[in-house]
């Protein structure tokens, strides 16, 4: 008992600091206008550019983030633009199932791309998706808060993140494709191994692993050290709180967003802070392409979401600490899952030769799993002088990876 009122004290403070510098917020976003507005003397001096930059970053680094939308409203298909409809297929108690529906007549192949649930929304694979909309019929698994399932839903586990995409992929039909960025990477390569192995008719075609932990004895990286050197119980001890009274969750054990973001922001605090600060030059140059450049990014990357405690300690468990499915002791519903049982479902790992999250090498791992595939059932692909972010986001994603992916579910089309 004393424990979990300390993990609900962390939580309800971190929402009574949120309440105490909301009247920051406001001055900040106040004085920024003032100083900023058109219509204001000061806006035209040196002195009202350097307040407005200034107030822009109070109120930024003071703002709540809430959850973005995709926007993705049209798209280039035969160099002819389009609309796109974003549309919900289908809805679990912790994920929708969206459809970014294209009223086109020609027919494209079905891709399902399995969103990470990693503390970012979905929405961080907005560039995934705008890239492949030209040339693929697109959905996207679109996590839910976990702070905002209410506790009638019960836990969610690995067990049943599996279960989801197994679901997600026989509601689609035999003739998807699924792709997995980071990681959901593990999920979906067991997913694809049990329906390969029961014989299911629904069984997708490819599936596309993107900066992946596989087997994360490979080329291990700060992240993964991190991971494996703590017991589990620290984990528990340390990252595991409840979701406080005022959120539907109430009660929920979670891995809370907040400490999550700051996880995130201690591995490149450096990098971080020189982007605000140069927010704070571009600002008072008006430089408003780098500015906007800035806001969208850090938009996306501030909002973040609870996870699942159980989920987030059974990745650590059996991902990151123990390798059971590189090991082959991955046991799903009873039964060792065996990724050599992969026969139709083709694969193409893809990674990021400066990948600082997943080493290069833990993606293709599932290369050397997935034994039995025919050799025109598979590819592997490194691209030059990306990161983690570049391997599914960004121009060398659209110029150099996209086509690969392109090509490789078309042959698989065939």
């Amino acid at each position: 008992m004393i424990h979990m009122r300390e993990n609900m004290s962390l939580y309800n403070l971190h929402e009574m600091h949120y309440a105490a510098i909301t009247p920051i917020n406001m001055l900040a976003n106040a004085s920024k206008t003032f100083h900023s507005h058109p219509l204001s003397p000061l806006s035209y001096t040196g002195y009202g550019r350097h307040m407005a930059a200034a107030s822009e970053l109070v109120e930024r680094v003071t703002h709540r983030y809430g959850k973005p939308d995709f926007g993705i409203h049209h798209t280039l298909v035969d160099g002819k633009r389009v609309e796109v409809f974003e549309d919900v297929v289908a809805k679990k108690p912790f994920c929708r199932l969206l459809h970014f529906r294209k009223d086109i007549k020609k027919e494209q192949p079905k891709m399902l791309l399995v969103a990470p649930m990693s503390g970012h929304h979905a929405s961080l694979l907005r560039g995934t998706v705008e890239a492949l909309l030209p040339f693929m019929d697109m959905y996207i698994t679109d996590w839910l808060d976990a702070r905002n399932v209410g506790m009638i839903h019960g836990n969610f586990h690995l067990e049943d993140y599996i279960d989801y995409t197994i679901e997600f992929s026989r509601l689609l039909g035999p003739d998807v494709h699924l792709m997995a960025v980071c990681q959901p990477s593990v999920p979906v390569l067991i997913a694809m191994s049990v329906m390969n192995e029961m014989g299911d008719k629904a069984a997708p075609r490819s599936m596309t692993l993107i900066g992946g932990p596989i087997d994360t004895r490979v080329n291990p990286t700060k992240v993964n050290k991190l991971a494996a050197e703590k017991p589990l119980h620290w984990f528990e001890t340390n990252v595991i709180t409840r979701v406080p009274f005022n959120y539907p969750g109430f009660m929920r054990r979670v891995y809370p967003g907040f400490m999550q973001l700051s996880g995130f922001m201690q591995l490149n605090l450096d990098r971080h802070i020189d982007a605000h600060k140069d927010l704070y030059k571009h600002l008072v140059q008006g430089d408003g392409d780098s500015a906007a450049a800035h806001r969208k990014f850090y938009d996306e990357y501030l909002s973040v979401c609870d996870l699942p405690a159980e989920f987030y300690l059974e990745s650590i468990d059996q991902v990151f600490q123990r390798h059971l499915l590189p090991k082959g002791e991955f046991v799903f519903k009873g039964k060792k899952v065996k990724p050599s049982a992969i026969t139709k479902t083709a694969l193409l790992t893809l990674e990021g030769e400066l990948d600082d999250i997943s080493g290069v090498g833990q993606t293709e791992a599932a290369q050397k799993l997935c034994s039995s595939l025919s050799p025109s059932m598979r590819k592997h692909f490194v691209q030059k002088g990306v990161g983690h972010y570049g391997i599914f986001n960004g121009r060398k994603f659209r110029e150099h990876v996209v086509p690969i992916i392109v090509d490789f579910v078309e042959k698989q089309e065939k």
